[in-house]
């Protein structure tokens, strides 16, 4: 059987992989700690679910709904984003998706022409470079600073005829960085000058921590607003992984061919889940605040543990997201392995603790640990990782071998 070129030439999702090894493990009996999956440890809250269980019984969820999601879950969006932006879409301007991941693959489909250049930051999220190549696009790497953030200088390094479209993610995946009003508006002004059309991934928006403040793109100025389209959802922030709801807002030609697109792909996402984000999203948010401060309690209490651990170097504390993405170049070289690959399947065969490799998020040498789960498993997975590197560490020192660590 042969295969197009462009199955052969697309990478399976690392995050996914990891994660399914892990629990594979698991279900061999095998105590593992998975830090390897961008997903909540909380059970979906219970308003949401009683949503959809109503929805079930009353028959609402029998039957299709258009492709692009029921107009009582668009205005629910749209309200929400009035809420949460104090910006206005009408419901022309929204469309509905399975997960906020569809969201980004049908613009890549809409937007991407072969040839077409996609400029993402190092590091970012898995699948953008995916997405892109998928499309028949070529994803452009705009360098960061210490802070991972991408600037107008790097941008200007990056940019040519064939650019089109500036993915931004804030908070990052997989650093937990923010960029700041100031950053956003220059970095905006800047696809507007260029004829850039900008993605807002917000998925981790309300995941904020230790008084930082999070914007939005379309938050800046309406020139920016109107280069800018927005891709949310519900999953990171109410918790809802697993019922597949994301959104796409912008302008109504847009939406159009998006529409069009998910007609003759998804079709509509699943209705009842499209209940329990209409729940989700009127909601009083208190549960979001409850998830939000148990995130900023493990953050606060995992970050100096890291920090310990020999071979890892944090930059800099995460402002929001649920990430640590430590350099562990250092600990590389005190296991003695190859990469931060090699890293990443020892620590898993042999401390039984799930990590990422940074090489998936353009960053080898980089471990990507996820604090979404409890405080006891956060600090077990610490202890196990400290355990594994100190054996080399001690190992260094009955050598008289010095070695940096920090």
């Amino acid at each position: 059987m042969k295969f197009s070129d462009r199955a052969m030439n697309v990478e399976p999702s690392a995050t996914v992989k990891v994660s399914n090894t892990a629990k594979a493990m698991i279900r061999k009996g095998i105590d593992v700690i998975n830090l390897g999956i961008g997903e909540p440890d909380f059970t979906t809250p219970q308003l949401i679910a009683d949503a959809a269980i109503k929805a079930i019984k009353s028959g609402k969820t029998s039957f299709y709904t258009p492709a692009s999601g029921l107009p009582q879950l668009k205005e629910a969006i749209a309200e929400r984003i009035k809420k949460d932006y104090g910006v206005i879409y009408p419901i022309d301007q929204i469309s509905v998706t399975n997960g906020a991941k569809m969201a980004l693959y049908v613009l890549m489909q809409a937007l991407v022409d072969p040839g077409v250049e996609v400029l993402l930051p190092r590091p970012s999220w898995v699948s953008y470079k995916q997405q892109v190549l998928l499309a028949g696009g070529k994803p452009v790497i705009v360098e960061t600073g210490d802070d991972f953030k991408i600037t107008t200088d790097g941008l200007d390094d990056a940019v040519n005829h064939n650019t089109k479209v500036l993915v931004i993610n804030s908070p990052q995946n997989p650093t937990g960085t923010i960029y700041s009003k100031e950053e956003l508006e220059a970095i905006g002004n800047w696809a507007v000058l260029h004829n850039v059309i900008l993605i807002a991934d917000d998925i981790y928006g309300k995941l904020v921590y230790n008084q930082n403040q999070f914007y939005s793109l379309v938050q800046i100025n309406d020139r920016i607003a109107a280069s800018t389209i927005l891709v949310n959802g519900v999953s990171k922030a109410y918790s809802m992984t697993g019922w597949r709801i994301g959104y796409v807002a912008g302008a109504p030609e847009l939406i159009s061919k998006v529409n069009s697109i998910l007609s003759h792909t998804t079709g509509n996402p699943a209705t009842v889940s499209q209940y329990a984000a209409i729940a989700a999203l009127e909601s009083d948010q208190s549960e979001v605040e409850t998830m939000r401060q148990a995130f900023e309690q493990r953050l606060n209490t995992i970050y100096p543990l890291v920090e310990k651990i020999p071979g890892f170097k944090l930059r800099a504390k995460p402002e929001g997201a649920f990430y640590l993405f430590p350099d562990v170049s250092a600990a590389i070289q005190l296991a003695g392995v190859q990469s931060s690959g090699e890293l990443v399947d020892r620590l898993l065969q042999e401390a039984h603790v799930a990590v990422v490799d940074g090489a998936a998020f353009g960053m080898p040498g980089y471990l990507r640990m996820s604090y979404a789960t409890s405080l006891e498993d956060l600090s077990t997975a610490v202890e196990r990782i400290t355990a594994f590197m100190n054996q080399f560490l001690e190992k260094q020192v009955s050598g008289g071998i010095g070695i940096e660590t920090d």
